[in-house]
């Protein structure tokens, strides 16, 4: 470790560098919409919030959104290696289908599943919002342990175009291509964004990536109390990999894609000073694909196989909001949903709509703050289920404040878990997973706001987990298990001296299976008194990053050095229970503007980043070895102001 800080200090050292606003890649004082689905500051909430900036990942050379939550305490990314292999997120130690990701407002899960991460990438992010703790009571079904929402780039004022084209090629074969327009005035605008990403992987064969997308948001403003805004976006990933389950590579001939489009609509309406409608309607419609074939005329051991399956959900949600006071405001909402899925894998088509009410008290003033809602949601498969949440903030001497909160949350099965056929039998039967959750924690702001820390213990209780077992001859999925996840998060962030911005998150998590699965195998997920699987006890990260407010180059640099400590995991070629060891990676950053837009001229920004400096050996998952160390260099040319 000493030579990494030895390095670290070098690094963040003074150079000269550059004049431009410097940023926070975590604002220090955000307006959060996600939380309430109300403009709320962070600092009046009492659950527990991230906000990322996208220009800024941009100028760090951050290109996947899943690099980018790296950064946020109580989250663990974990991936199958190269670029386009399988990403998932781990929230507060919950599974990788307890979080629920937006774009614009549009859930991305497939209904009742996990979120692949890895065809997200940050060409278009204006910023990301992050919610630890249970959300069902906004956002329903999924939204266990957390939400995670993508605000693309939008449409800007002014009357003026802005546009901007970048490339960037490195290691791996990794190559990305962007362009981005956006302009408009007080009554309307637009924002068009088109990207491109390939990589050659880390396998000798078998192992392209290539990932398209095209995304557009439209606002109008048709009088000073209504708007409207349009959001567009397409999507198409195609991965090829060698690998089996265990990580032996064993295809030549292996594939998957994912591509669909996906739409929303957001409208709102100001009918008075105290009251406000808005109405959501969202639609997202995404094909899976997957296929493998015989590695030659004599191969006899690689049978043929062709999966696709199409996924559709679609929603409307209608809200009032009603400020009682200049301090409360109270939410009265309804949600219609239909999702819907056919293909290969399911014994038929299947579909179920589901409905739910809700509401939304939130208390803004001094020196408390404080949140109340309830949902009952009705589906027509599962029934009634009913979540609640409730949180409080009180302001304390000094720049301090107390939070606490609790509430829980459900996930539907998905339609594979439920009417899978073939390989895997599905269980008509099964219940939603639920939780129940609980934080309380302190947080301390300096007056002059250029220092935060904050220290938070969470408590969640998951019950009715669904289960796999291999071994049954009637189905595979049954609700039996359920587990424990409890830690700390420890948060600081600060800007010491002009231009100097400092990041600190630490976890620490303790993760315990209370009753066991139907399966009782050596590789069972659910055994009694084990931890879950791929949650480090440990996980810590530090980012300091320098940009002076002023000068004659304009330039940033930035490093972070991350650590994740030992997690359990099955190695799938012995078919036993390990414990893959903790390690440290250390990522590089800098970025300079010879020149920025000028007198109808276009700027000029070059960007270089190296992740895993140190070439440092690792595995997130195991017997899939992680990236080694990665250089990706660029440049971006931006028109307009």
């Amino acid at each position: 470790m000493s030579k990494v800080w030895r390095t670290l200090a070098w690094l963040a050292g003074p150079v000269a560098l550059a004049a431009q606003e410097p940023r926070d890649t975590v604002e220090l004082a955000p307006v959060v919409v996600t939380a309430t689905r109300l403009p709320t500051p962070a600092a009046d909430l009492p659950v527990a919030v991230t906000v990322l900036d996208g220009e800024e990942l941009r100028a760090q050379g951050i290109r996947t959104v899943a690099e980018a939550l790296r950064a946020v305490p109580g989250a663990h990314v974990v991936a199958t290696g190269p670029s386009g292999g399988q990403t998932s997120l781990f929230l507060r130690g919950g599974n990788a289908d307890y979080v629920k990701v937006l774009i614009d407002g549009v859930p991305q899960n497939a209904p009742g599943g996990a979120y692949d991460f890895a065809n997200l990438t940050t060409d278009d992010v204006e910023r990301i919002e992050i919610v630890r703790g249970p959300a069902s009571v906004l956002y329903g079904s999924d939204a266990v342990t957390g939400v995670v929402q993508i605000f693309t780039r939008g449409a800007r004022g002014g009357g003026r175009l802005r546009a901007a084209l970048s490339a960037a090629g490195g290691t791996y074969g990794t190559g990305t291509l962007a362009a981005a327009a956006a302009g408009g005035g007080a009554r309307g605008g637009f924002a068009v964004n088109l990207a491109h990403f390939a990589s050659d992987g880390v396998y000798p064969v078998n192992n392209d990536y290539r990932n398209d997308v095209v995304s557009g948001r439209l606002r109008w403003r048709p009088d000073s109390r209504t708007d409207a805004a349009v959001a567009v976006r397409y999507g198409d990933a195609l991965y090829h990999f060698p690998t089996d389950a265990a990580g032996d590579p064993v295809s030549n001939n292996q594939h998957q894609r994912d591509r669909g489009p996906s739409l929303g609509l957001d409208v709102g309406r100001t009918f008075s000073d105290r009251v406000e409608g808005r109405l959501g309607v969202t639609w997202r419609r995404e094909n899976y694909q997957y296929a493998i074939a015989p590695n030659g005329p004599t191969d006899s051991t690689t049978f043929p196989f062709r999966s696709s399956d199409w996924v559709t959900r679609a929603g409307a949600d209608a809200r009032a909001n009603v400020r009682v006071s200049p301090g409360a405001v109270v939410t009265a909402g309804a949600a219609l949903e239909r999702e819907s899925m056919r293909g290969t894998t399911l014994d038929t088509s299947r579909a179920r709509l589901g409905g739910a009410v809700y509401g939304q008290v939130v208390l803004t003033g001094r020196p408390l703050d404080a949140t109340l809602g309830a949902r009952l949601d009705d589906n027509e498969r599962f029934g009634r289920f009913a979540t609640y949440r409730a949180g409080a903030a009180w302001r304390l001497a000094g720049g301090a404040r107390a939070v606490a909160s609790l509430g829980t949350g459900f996930k539907e099965p998905s339609f594979y878990q439920n009417f899978a056929t073939g390989f895997v039998r599905g269980n008509p039967d099964l219940r939603p997973e639920h939780t129940f959750s609980w934080e309380a924690g302190l947080e301390w702001t300096s007056r002059d706001r250029r220092a935060a820390l904050g220290a938070r213990y969470f408590d969640q209780r998951f019950r009715d987990l669904i289960d796999y077992n291999g071994a049954d001859t009637v189905t595979n999925y049954f609700n039996v298990p359920g587990a424990n996840a409890r830690g700390v998060e420890l948060t600081g962030d600060a800007a010491p001296a002009a231009g100097l911005q400092l990041a600190l998150a630490y976890t620490l998590l303790r993760t315990r299976v209370t009753a066991g699965g139907a399966d009782t195998s050596a590789t069972a997920l659910y055994r009694p008194g084990q931890s879950l699987l791929r949650r480090p006890r440990q996980a810590g990260r530090l980012t300091i990053a320098y940009r002076p407010p002023a000068g004659a180059a304009r330039a940033g640099v930035a490093v972070a050095v991350a650590y994740t400590g030992a997690r359990a995991d099955v190695d799938y070629r012995t078919f036993q229970r390990v414990t893959l060891p903790g390690y440290t990676r250390v990522d590089v950053a800098a970025d300079v503007t010879p020149r920025a837009p000028h007198d109808g001229l276009p700027g000029l920004t070059l960007r270089a980043r190296i992740e895993n400096v140190f070439d440092r050996a690792y595995e997130e998952i195991k017997n899939f070895p992680a990236r080694r160390r990665t250089l990706l260099f660029g440049g971006e040319v931006r028109f307009g102001p």
